[in-house]
């Protein structure tokens, strides 16, 4: 059997046209969130889209191709739509690595569940102290916390859930995952 998620898996053609092809849905995605804020009259942006889609490139696809998006996604919202401002989507590419990194950490030694909700809020730990250390710096008129955290514990919930669901169905159940 198989133990090594689609993240991890050998470099095949195969699994180099699927994190291309994933790569350009992601920036579609994000691309696309702005118009359809506006269209729906919701801010999408407060569902953590950048995580989702390096979640799921976690996921679906190799771990470099994870990195890739965390690093590239929030400057790519940045060229696109000037949201958020540049030293934010620094902050928000850092703690997407960091999420990323903890997680294939954490998940070789504890359950997927632990790991990626771990993960997620270590990550928005450091985000938060970077983004202390911006606010007294660079960015005064910004708020420490823009997205309620009860909303950002929800969305946690729901990622972590997602993410051992897909492990425990390919069989990872329990720190089975190496990398």
């Amino acid at each position: 059997m198989n133990t090594q998620p689609a993240n991890i898996a050998g470099y095949s053609g195969t699994a180099n046209i699927r994190a291309i092809l994933f790569d350009v849905f992601a920036l579609a995605f994000i691309y696309f969130i702005p118009t359809l804020s506006h269209m729906l009259s919701i801010k999408l942006y407060m569902l953590e889209p950048m995580r989702i889609m390096v979640i799921l490139a976690m996921m679906h696809t190799r771990r470099e191709n994870a990195y890739i998006l965390a690093f590239t996604l929030p400057l790519f919202s940045f060229l696109i739509s000037a949201h958020p401002v540049l030293v934010k989507s620094a902050l928000i590419a850092i703690e997407l690595a960091a999420m990323a990194f903890i997680f294939f950490r954490l998940v070789r030694i504890v359950q997927p569940l632990i790991a990626i909700f771990s993960a997620i809020w270590i990550s928005k730990i450091l985000y938060y102290g970077l983004k202390y250390l911006a606010l007294i710096t660079v960015l005064p008129e910004e708020p420490l916390v823009g997205t309620p955290l009860l909303l950002q514990l929800i969305t946690s919930v729901v990622f972590s859930i997602y993410v051992y669901v897909f492990l425990k169905k390919r069989g990872m159940g329990s720190g089975a995952v190496s990398g």
